[in-house]
Order: structure tokens, then sequence, then C-alpha cells
């Protein structure tokens, strides 16, 4: 049993004691002042108070205690993840600096720097949006965006980030018409990417997904993301949206991120007015996120947002 789990065990348990102790008082004082109306509705009032004082008190500080946990675990990922890649840097820039090293071996040497350093980028910028993300009010640059070659712009730099066969993330359209949101494009970027390397993260050791974008209704743009990894038990879909929040995947190396990404994901599609699903058929068997947004279809007075259809479609019930 974990520190955390033993500080919620003793709270939980000490709430209970006290409850128990004030149910007693309650009823040794109704046996007491049974014949006195006045003073009996007063004790009944005054201990039913104190139990519920209790249990708000425990639940305050049960969930203080997991929030903290949450924090520290964020905190050990994120420095993880800062110190490994300049670790790394440091490394190679001694190597150059103190010894004589041929042409090929120095440009591998800036190869690998290079990519380190854009881990840093990642997890700096995950970081600074997860802090934009919690602010109430979000100034959005809304231009029309065109969703499937957005998409296809992401699945190549995935190809090219995680070092894949072009056949390890394949790209679909499904509709014809263009595909264009109302939407701040580095915004949407982000959202892709955060999918595309959780997918290829969750994979295991054969990565294979499937990225599509397209139209379930005239009012709405689906961008979907399916893997064919881990996958999600059925009573974490919930839970992954969570700020901090991470799967621990069974029998696969620590997976290294920030437990940020989904958080983002989820924030930037409500700041743009639409949702993100994610539906799993339980461990082993791969999952699926889905993104849905307002589409920009023409009107008379040019494009405009279309608010989406709120009946669910083909059975995927909204998560976040």
């Amino acid at each position: 049993m974990t520190r955390r789990q033993q500080a919620i065990a003793f709270f939980v348990a000490l709430c209970v004691l006290l409850v128990g102790a004030a149910i007693s008082l309650n009823i040794g004082w109704v046996v007491i002042n049974a014949r006195r109306l006045t003073l009996l509705v007063l004790g009944i009032v005054s201990f039913a108070l104190i139990i519920a004082g209790l249990i708000v008190y425990t639940v305050f500080l049960v969930l203080e205690i997991k929030r903290n946990e949450e924090h520290q675990t964020f905190i050990n990922a994120v420095t993880h993840e800062l110190k490994t890649p300049i670790a790394s840097i440091r490394l190679y820039l001694q190597t150059l600096q103190s010894r004589d090293v041929d042409e090929a071996r120095r440009r591998q040497f800036y190869d690998v720097m290079l990519a380190d350093a854009e881990r840093l980028h990642r997890t700096v910028d995950q970081v600074l949006k997860a802090g934009a993300a919690g602010q109430k009010r979000q100034t959005l640059a809304r231009a029309p965006v065109d969703m499937a070659a957005l998409a296809r712009e992401c699945v190549e730099l995935a190809l090219l980030r995680h070092h894949l066969d072009p056949a390890a993330i394949t790209l679909e359209t499904h509709d014809d018409r263009p595909l264009v949101v109302s939407g701040d494009v580095e915004e949407l970027r982000t959202v892709l990417a955060n999918l595309l390397d959780n997918a290829v993260k969750y994979s295991g050791d054969t990565v294979r997904v499937t990225a599509s974008v397209a139209a379930p209704s005239p009012y709405t743009i689906w961008v979907r993301v399916q893997d064919r990894g881990i996958g999600i038990p059925h009573k974490l879909l919930k839970r992954i949206f969570n700020r901090f929040y991470r799967v621990q995947a069974r029998g696969l190396r620590q997976i290294k991120g920030t437990g940020l990404g989904l958080y983002i994901v989820k924030t930037i599609a409500r700041a743009h007015g639409g949702r993100v699903f994610a539906q799993s058929e339980g461990e082993g068997r791969g999952a699926t996120f889905t993104v849905e947004l307002p589409r920009l279809i023409p009107d008379a007075a040019g494009l405009r947002p279309q608010t989406p259809d709120p009946r669910p479609v083909s059975g995927i019930r909204p998560v976040a």
C-alpha cells in the first residue's frame, strides 16, 4: 500500500469512528431528552450538522491528498522529461568539445541533439498550453481551417518525428466536399499532434494507426485517430481526459509523458465548440479517439460555423 493509500485509509477510518461516536451521542441525547421536545430537536439538528461537517471535511481531505499525489507525479514526470534530453545534449557537446570527431559522427550527434531539443520544446510547450487551458477565457485566432489538409500535415510530421515507415500511419478522408472548420490552426494542430503521438506511444512495437477526417452530419466534422495498441479499460475512459492522468501499460516499458496531452485536447475541443470522444473494447484491443467540431459551410453571406448535432452518432458516447 502506498503512502497516499495509507493516508486515505486513515482519514476514512477516522471519519467512520467520529461519525459512529456522534451517532452514539445522538442516541444518548434522544433517550435522555425524550420528553423535552425543544432540546430533542436542537440536539438532533446539531448532531446532524456535526456528522455532515465530518463527512465533508474527510472528503475534502482525501481529495487534497489525491491532488497532491497527482501534482507530485506530474512534477516527477516533467523533471524526467526535462533532465533526460538536457543530459543527453550536454554529453554530446562535451564529446564534441573534447575529442576529434569525424564528419559523419558529428552529423549524427547534431541529429540527436536536435531531436532532444525538439523533445524539450514539446515538453515546455505542453506545460504552457496546459496552464493556458486552465484559464476560463481563451481568445482564439479564428480562421477557416481545412481539417483534411491539416491532418495530412500532422501525419507526415508524426512519421518523421517517430522515425516510422509511411505505412505505419494511414490517412483517410470520407467526403469529397471541403472539410473546413472555424478555428485556431495552431491549437487544432496541437490536438492532432497529441492524438497521433499518444496513438504511436501506446501501440507497442508494431505501430498501425489510422487517422480519418469525415462529416457524419451536415453540421459536424469528425477527426478520428484509431490505434491497435494496448487499449483502455472501460472504467478508465472517463478519467483519461483528466489533467495529469496517465494510463500505465502492462507489458510495455515505462511510457514517457506528462499526463497533459488529452487534457489539452479536451480543452481545445471545448474552446472550439466541439467535443472529444473515446472508445475502446478493453485492454489489448486498441483505442479510438474522435474530436467533433462544428463544420464551416457556405451560405449566402460566405462561410459560417454550424452547431453540432446533439444526437449521438454511431452509438458512441461522449466522454468529455
